[in-house]
């Protein structure tokens, strides 16, 4: 079996060859059909062209329509279309599927991404959701590539903990515990001792503590994997389950993280480039005509840097007006960041030194005792797409900032265990992997970067 994209590419008049996929359109003449076939592999199709010549011609043309699914046996032709440069010329066609032309919902017209959203189990047999698969996929590749080649270490950080990395509290429990008669101690609080890990448990929000006890042991490590927030946010840029990459490097502070996280966005996009050039045109022609020289702006230029307090000086200085108020002290919104990376600089900013107040326990308190040793990466178009600091390696300070969160410093022994027992400066950062997707193809909505997106009232499948 030949995959399309490889026959599109280096396929030649002459080779006999077999294709498997669906039918993406049947158009049939007098004498002749022809079927636009597709297997995922690549954006474009492969034309096969059927005559009554085939074994059971009548009767398979009758049964074939848009969405079934074919084995295709013939030979490579020249084409005589304009857009294709082979075709395919059948002898024998296989059906393994038929689709109902009275009721498959994926016809050849343009549909929603709302509509397609509700049909997650056929939505990637489309062009442009195909399109994002196989970009994610490369990101994923590219991400697995640049940690390697710098002598990383992958870790596979626990999808359940006992340790809410933000402090935000916005995490959903794991138990087995039967609902309807949970056992309660006598101040009526729930026993959990009678809990399978006999503790209050969660799903992740972050890796990043994990991963910073294995960098205290391994030096440079990144972790790759699910992550889940419980937060009732119906947004175009907010998922309940989405995946997070989280490097963390022993002997680094904040500088060489704003250098490592500007080299792995160049590299991402460098490799999509590379690697997906088809659908990456595909994006620049149907969904942001920006998309091609954003990636080239982010390859070919350095990022602005700015601390905080300098941001919030240029966005009381604009003339823009904003919805939410600008002040030192507040967090900045998206409006805000996308100002910055839109307007004023037009291009990626990394934005440092952040108030203590409104960022977490484990960044480094600056020698001002106001701010902390963070940064985040704003991107134009979607705002913050990393997050990442300098952490706090002191064990006095970091005790402090626990405690002044609203935290028991029990909870966290083992993450103070590792400033007791051989501390060192260390940095990282967290990058959202379907914020990155949705950044490089121009895609609107992060629930169309995702195969199976979860958010508040959806978990299908």
């Amino acid at each position: 079996m030949s995959r399309i994209k490889e026959l599109l590419a280096t396929g030649q008049p002459g080779d006999a060859v077999t294709v498997k996929g669906w039918v993406r359109t049947k158009r049939e003449l007098k004498d002749f059909a022809f079927l636009e076939l597709n297997d995922g592999s690549s954006l474009a199709g492969l034309q096969a062209v059927l005559t009554p010549t085939v074994p059971n011609y009548d009767a398979l043309i009758k049964q074939v329509n848009t969405g079934a699914t074919v084995s295709c046996e013939g030979v490579l032709v020249a084409s005589q279309g304009k857009n294709q440069r082979i075709e395919l010329q059948a002898k024998a066609l296989t059906l393994w599927g038929e689709a109902d032309p009275t009721t498959y919902p994926l016809q050849k017209k343009r549909h929603s991404f709302e509509f397609l959203r509700t049909l997650g189990h056929l939505r990637g047999r489309t062009n442009t959701l195909g399109a994002v698969f196989r970009v994610r996929n490369a990101c994923a590749t590219a991400i697995h590539q640049f940690f390697q080649a710098r002598g990383f270490l992958w870790v596979h950080t626990p999808i359940i903990t006992a340790s809410d990395c933000e402090g935000a509290g916005e995490m959903f429990g794991v138990t087995s515990l039967n609902l309807e008669n949970l056992p309660k101690l006598a101040n009526g609080q729930v026993d959990y001792s009678q809990d399978f890990f006999e503790r209050p448990a969660y799903l992740t929000v972050s890796g990043q503590l994990e991963a910073e006890i294995m960098a205290m042991a391994f030096s440079n490590v990144y972790t790759f994997g699910p992550t889940f927030r419980a937060e009732n946010s119906n947004t175009s840029r907010h998922l309940a389950e989405f995946w997070m990459v989280e490097p963390e490097m022993a002997f680094c502070d904040l500088e060489g993280d704003m250098d490592l996280a500007e080299d792995f966005l160049k590299f991402i996009f460098r490799y999509l480039l590379e690697h997906c050039p088809e659908d990456m045109q595909f994006f620049q022609d149907r969904i942001d005509q920006t998309v091609l020289a954003t990636a080239d702006q982010i390859i070919h230029n350095e990022f602005a840097r700015v601390t905080y307090t300098e941001a919030v000086s240029l966005l009381e200085k604009s003339s823009r007006t904003f919805e939410f108020p600008v002040a030192w002290g507040l967090d900045l919104q998206s409006e805000h960041e996308r100002y910055l990376a839109e307007d004023y600089f037009q291009k990626p900013v990394i934005v440092t030194d952040y108030p203590a107040k409104i960022k977490a326990f484990y960044m480094r308190l600056s020698e001002d005792g106001q701010t902390v040793r963070a940064m985040d990466i704003l991107a134009p178009k979607i705002g913050e797409i990393i997050g990442g600091s300098q952490r706090e390696e002191r064990l006095d300070i970091l005790t402090q900032r626990i405690q002044a969160q609203g935290l028991d410093p029990q909870t966290y022994w083992w993450y103070l265990d590792l400033r007791r027992y051989g501390t060192v400066p260390h940095a990282g950062f967290g990058l959202g992997f379907e914020r990155l997707v949705q950044f490089m193809t121009g895609m609107d909505n992060i629930r169309d970067v995702i195969p199976f997106p979860r958010f508040p009232g959806s978990a299908e499948f």
